[in-house]
């Protein structure tokens, strides 16, 4: 018996070492689980941050610009950061989105130019994401665009109306995977790593009439105005979902543990729309703009881009245009909703009608309306005869323009001690916000300088 001694001691160890595995690894999955629970508004936000509009205006950066814009990056990360972050504290707070906020404490003149703002920024981009995905579709399909444009945009507001809030958020968390095609492109083509850190952080920027065009189509694309209003409010659809906050008028259940959720929520989705971002510009300044094409006129243009990610594979050409339309319409079909339902939350508080994806149809039935509304008249600016992917980028430009006195108010909004209470912004949050309204207005006055002495 004692020789096996050694044997049973060795299996009772093993059997220990198995348990600890176990549960060392059902910890992980706890941890894994608990993040997927909190994401959120955050990514849903971060994911529609790259939509059409951003993907075109990105390309057409590296396309144009080779690496000439990577500097941009590590510059509007930590202020999209504290915008966003921003934002979604102010619903959680509050209970409320940023035009009832506005209305609560602020004159109707800020109310009113703040809706006018975002409901005409978020309908030109709706417009140009729809024709995005139209354009993109008929590298495939033998239909008109005007049908295709109609399709996507009928398909939506269907979704919208139709999915409840809890399912429809499902999906658009997943829906975010599909940007993950540039990360993989531009790792798989090998890269002068040395060379892109150097032009990310260590490169004086080129002033031009058409860098800083493209700049503030960065920008306005980046810290976009319907993101603002978006996050705010489904914050609030959230606190709603998890019976922190009733829809009867009681404040919200304020916890540091639920802060802290809405800090890693933002921070994952931030994280993710500046990291595609800057993938997309080094992608298309390694494929494009190293080989001539320094002009996006196309949807098939622009795929041509993701063609190294299946190098060597029968229908190369074919495989690259699927893939970067799956991008473009995925990201439209994110980005799409939370326009519309940015405009459907700011104006249905500013008029005091019952708002909230959480509600059924016959319960808000102006809110509904206004999303259906402000996803038809997108369509109608498609049969305008404009450029799909000039209009894209024009639609960044725009943001970014609008952006300048919504930056202000939520600066104003945030440090605030009568509607933020002891969670109004801290030092960095108020350094960060204030930054992010400085560096766009300088940007856009930039822009208007060019424009009035005819250089653009």
């Amino acid at each position: 018996m004692a020789k096996k001694t050694p044997t049973i001691t060795k299996e009772i160890i093993s059997a220990e070492n198995h348990a600890k595995n176990i549960l060392k690894h059902g910890n992980y999955r706890k941890k894994f689980s608990r993040i997927l629970h909190v994401l959120g508004p955050g990514v849903v936000t971060g994911a529609a941050d790259d939509d059409p509009s951003g993907i075109a205006t990105y390309s057409q950066a590296g396309a144009g610009f080779g690496l000439g814009f990577l500097w941009v990056f590590p510059l509007t990360y930590p202020l999209l950061l504290a915008v966003q972050e921003s934002c979604s504290r102010i619903g959680a707070v509050t209970g409320k989105g940023l035009a009832a906020v506005i209305k609560s404490n602020y004159n109707r003149k800020l109310l009113y130019s703040a809706v006018i703002l975002v409901v005409a920024a978020n309908t030109i981009n709706i417009g140009s994401d729809i024709g995005a995905m139209a354009a993109t579709t008929r590298l495939f399909v033998d239909i008109p665009f005007s049908v295709l444009a109609i399709f996507y945009s009928v398909l939506i507001s269907l979704m919208v109306v139709f999915f409840s809030y809890k399912k429809y958020a499902k999906v658009l968390k997943w829906l975010a995977i599909v940007l993950f095609a540039y990360p993989i492109a531009t790792f798989l083509i090998g890269q002068d790593w040395p060379e892109l850190i150097s032009n990310t952080f260590f490169v004086a920027p080129s002033i031009s009439p058409q860098t800083i065009y493209i700049l503030v189509g960065i920008i306005g694309t980046t810290i976009s105005p319907y993101l603002f209003f978006w996050d705010t409010s489904e914050t609030v659809e959230e606190e709603i979902s998890h019976h922190r906050l009733t829809n009867t008028g009681n404040g919200p259940k304020i916890t540091k543990s639920y802060l802290k959720n809405i800090r890693l929520d933002n921070f994952m989705g931030m994280s993710l729309a500046s990291l595609t971002a800057w993938f997309i510009v080094v992608l298309c300044a390694s494929v494009l703009f190293k080989n001539g094409v320094t002009e996006i006129n196309s949807a098939q243009d622009a795929a041509r881009a993701l063609e190294p990610l299946v190098q060597g594979f029968p229908y190369a050409g074919l495989i690259a245009k699927l893939i970067f339309s799956v991008g473009i319409i995925g990201t439209g079909m994110l980005a799409i909703p939370a326009l519309a339902g940015s405009s459907a939350y700011a104006i249905s508080e500013t008029l005091g009608w019952k708002e909230g994806l959480y509600r059924k149809f016959t319960k808000a039935a102006g809110f509904y309306a206004v999303i259906i509304g402000a996803t038809l008249v997108g369509l109608i600016i498609n049969f305008l005869g404009i450029d799909p992917i000039k209009a894209l980028i024009f639609t960044a430009v725009f943001n970014g323009i609008a952006s300048v006195p919504l930056l202000w108010m939520i600066a104003k909004i945030g440090n605030n001690q009568a509607i933020m209470g002891a969670y109004k912004n801290g030092r960095l949050s108020n350094l960060f916000v204030r930054l992010a309204f400085l560096a766009v207005t300088l940007a856009v006055v930039a822009l208007f300088y060019f424009a009035f002495n005819g250089a653009l």
